[in-house]
């Protein structure tokens, strides 16, 4: 014992019970919501707990009763502005809604995520959100087999049981698309990175099909890290030639900003003059005069919000067809002309 008369270390709840003089019960309706106890009883309590220095031990509360309150985010490319928004928000949302937020990187090898996804057994976690990375179809079975819900995000692979959100990247290639006909576009391509995920994929493919049914046959590239450099590398490819496109699609934010920079810097081309440039997500740096680029805005709190919903309503359920988002466009300089009137499509 300290001596100023409080102890020291780890009090347990019989420690405080028997400093405030009151049963062990009352102690755990003191921490309890919702729970009855006199006003004297929990000011005696709250006093003991206050001068032993006592914490309601959560963890150990959760597994009695079969929920521990952690949900674990299983995410790769934390450095990217996108994910590491979105990991924010999350983490964020999460707590607020009393729940506990484990991030567990999957960054390098394909196995981290079912490396990750095994880790969440191991800590008992109420649900995943799985941001990154698809999950192996046997690990994720015996997390929901254990009682946790799995929630994916832009995976392609629908897993039974599982709940799956995605963003509509069809129409918002589409989009794309029209914008850069109405800009009196001839050229069009695409610019990826090679990391090859479901989400990056999904975008070009969608653009690719969208321009080939205006009759055009975009040019592709797709190579590197979902970086900067990956976009400058793409314009260095792409400006190069004689059949240089006018118009570029780029999956992220990221490598947009990393092509213009190619464009103006290393081939002097004016934007939007003489190259229209859209992006997807809607970064921070989107946003910057330097870049002002014409985007799709990633719906990161309307996820957030229905992530936290899934998460603290158990009662919801799994499985079923996947809900689908709408992105918004976000019209800046990057392209010719004035906004297209395209009608927000519903989420379904």
């Amino acid at each position: 014992m300290a001596q100023d008369g409080k102890r020291t270390g780890f009090a347990s709840a019989q420690q405080v019970a028997d400093r405030a003089g009151v049963s062990r019960s009352a102690v755990s309706r003191t921490f309890t919501p919702g729970a009855s106890v006199s006003s004297e009883t929990r000011r005696r309590v709250l006093e003991a707990a206050e001068d032993l220095g006592y914490h309601v031990n959560h963890l150990a509360r959760g597994l009695m009763s079969h929920e521990t309150g952690i949900v674990c985010l299983i995410v790769a490319d934390l450095h990217t502005p996108y994910l590491s928004r979105m990991v924010e928000r999350l983490t964020r949302g999460l707590q607020e809604a009393g729940k506990v937020a484990m991030v567990l990187n999957a960054a390098g090898r394909l196995e981290n995520v079912e490396d990750a996804l095994r880790q969440t057994l191991n800590y008992r976690a109420d649900a995943t959100v799985v941001l990154s990375g698809t999950p192996d179809p046997a690990i994720a079975r015996t997390c929901l087999d254990s009682g946790q819900r799995l929630v994916l995000l832009n995976r392609d692979d629908q897993l039974a049981g599982t709940v799956n959100l995605a963003v509509d990247s069809q129409t918002s290639a589409a989009t794309a698309v029209r914008c850069f006909l109405e800009a009196g576009c001839q050229q069009l391509a695409v610019v990826s990175s090679g990391a090859g995920t479901p989400s990056l994929l999904g975008r070009e493919r969608h653009f690719i099909a969208a321009a080939r049914s205006e009759g055009f046959e975009p040019r592709v590239w797709h190579e590197g890290p979902t970086a900067h450099a990956s976009g400058m590398a793409g314009a260095r490819a792409l400006l190069a030639s004689k059949d240089r496109p006018d118009a570029v699609f780029c999956v992220t934010d990221l490598l947009a900003c990393g092509f213009l920079d190619g464009a103006r810097h290393e081939f002097g081309l004016q934007v939007p003059r003489e190259l229209c440039v859209i992006g997807f997500d809607d970064i921070e740096q989107a946003g910057w005069p330097s870049y002002d680029l014409t985007t799709f805005a990633q719906p990161v709190d309307d996820l957030v919000r229905r992530i936290v919903s899934l998460v603290v309503d158990r009662d919801q359920a799994d499985g079923g067809p996947e809900e689908t988002l709408p992105v918004p466009l976000v019209w800046r300089g990057s392209v010719r002309g004035s906004r297209l009137s395209v009608a927000a499509p519903a989420a379904r």
